[in-house]
């Protein structure tokens, strides 16, 4: 008999490196390559996987999340059959509290795990942007005979250095260590420069996950955090395997993104517009899903007077109009307008954004709803971007926060 498996997805972060993106809607939900969310591709994982038993545990600004999985993602499931996708907000059945830490988001939506009676539960984070057959990890997990299996991939030192839990991993890929963001983090036997991280997906065995998390609930001295908490006090008296990421992106080099940052946001989206992509989202072998709205095609007009509307490396989607505008190296989402002679490089404008006639953007983030004036210039000169209330990242992209109107008085929200 085949186990019960539950995919208990976490999207309940704030998101605080991604503001202004993240001002109004979870991490999870912010939109990245033109049509998906962030949290589509863990959820097309599960569904790749198939696995059909999910719980997203929300909290902060979830409404936008919320409507995205309900008009995206339910019709996936059939209740019938015994699947289901739920989001879950806070329902403080156990503690009057936010979410203190991983282990309690799980800990205080226990009832629910609980309820479906499963025999191993995933635990996943909705923020991460990579293509897994969570089936390859859960295989190994019972094979080893396991109470707990780590994600990992290797890392750069530097980069995983008070950024990644560190594994340390014996010849029969069993846990022989971690380190919760260590300074110095341990390298892997042989390399100096690479250490192996944990990716943050964890398979339980249900008993033992529900065991553990009341007893980490009832320390006073835990952060309540796998990470930080649970694995550390587990490794030594418990079965706690690794599994390498194996990678279904099929690509020479792995691709796994945290997009913590506006500039690892920027990066990976501009991953997308290159000729061979490091992320191939045109996969019919494993497909990314998402909410698709009912719109035309995108429409490209003018061939007079020097206007022809043009994109080159470039995503544009659905209902979006380069009236006489030119696109180069920028990914454009749904129901944008760009205007005669304005020209858009190396930037990411999200749904209905105008961009007026004889405007420039150059490398910028333009959230929704953004109205630019006729001739204005973002991305260009940095100092007058600050000046105009716009954040700039240490990598020099300007950011437009979502329905922008105070700089933009001038604006006509639709020009010719």
């Amino acid at each position: 008999m085949r186990e019960r498996i539950l995919a208990v997805v976490l999207a309940g972060g704030k998101g605080s490196r991604l503001e202004p993106l993240t001002r109004d809607r979870a991490k999870p939900a912010v939109p990245f390559g033109g049509s998906y969310r962030i949290i589509d591709f863990t959820l097309s994982n599960c569904l790749n996987s198939n696995i059909r038993k999910m719980l997203v545990l929300t909290q902060y600004k979830a409404i936008s999340l919320y409507r995205h999985i309900s008009m995206g993602w339910s019709r996936y499931f059939c209740r019938e059959m015994g699947e289901f996708i739920d989001v879950v907000p806070p329902q403080q059945w156990i503690d009057e509290n936010w979410y203190q830490g991983t282990a309690d988001a799980v800990y205080q939506n226990i009832y629910s795990i609980e309820k479906e009676q499963p025999d191993l539960v995933v635990v996943l984070a909705g923020d991460h942007i990579y293509k897994m057959n969570y089936r390859r990890m859960i295989d190994a997990h019972i094979e080893n005979d396991a109470d707990m299996t780590i994600g990992v991939l290797p890392v750069a030192v530097d980069r995983a250095r008070e950024q990644f839990g560190v594994v340390e991993i014996d010849g029969l890929h069993r846990v022989a260590g971690f380190e919760e963001k260590p300074k110095n983090p341990k390298t892997i036997p042989g390399d100096v420069n690479m250490c192996m991280a944990s990716m943050g997906i964890y398979v339980f065995r249900s008993r033992f996950l529900f065991e553990e998390l009341c007893r980490d609930a009832n320390r006073n001295d835990s952060h309540h955090d796998f990470g930080g908490d649970i694995i550390p006090k587990v490794i030594g008296t418990n079965r706690v395997f690794a599994f390498p990421f194996m990678d279904e992106n099929r690509k020479v080099e792995a691709y796994w993104r945290d997009v913590g940052t506006l500039d690892a946001y920027f990066d990976a989206n501009m991953d997308l517009v290159t000729v061979d992509p490091l992320l191939n989202s045109y996969d019919e072998e494993w497909p990314i899903y998402t909410y698709h709205p009912n719109l035309p095609p995108a429409k490209f007009v003018f061939d007079e007077d020097h206007r022809t509307g043009h994109a080159i490396d470039s995503i544009v989607c659905p209902g979006t109009i380069l009236s006489g505008g030119e696109v180069r190296r920028s990914v454009i989402g749904n129901r944008v307008r760009i205007n005669s002679y304005a020209t858009v490089e190396d930037s990411i404008i999200f749904s209905r954004v105008n961009i007026g006639r004889n405007a420039r953007i150059h490398r910028a983030i333009i959230d929704k709803g953004v109205s630019i004036p006729s001739d204005m210039e973002i991305g260009f000169d940095h100092d007058l971007d600050r000046a105009r209330g716009f954040y700039v990242t240490e990598n020099g992209v300007t950011v437009i926060a979502k329905n922008e109107r105070r700089h933009f008085v001038n604006a006509e929200p639709w020009e010719s």
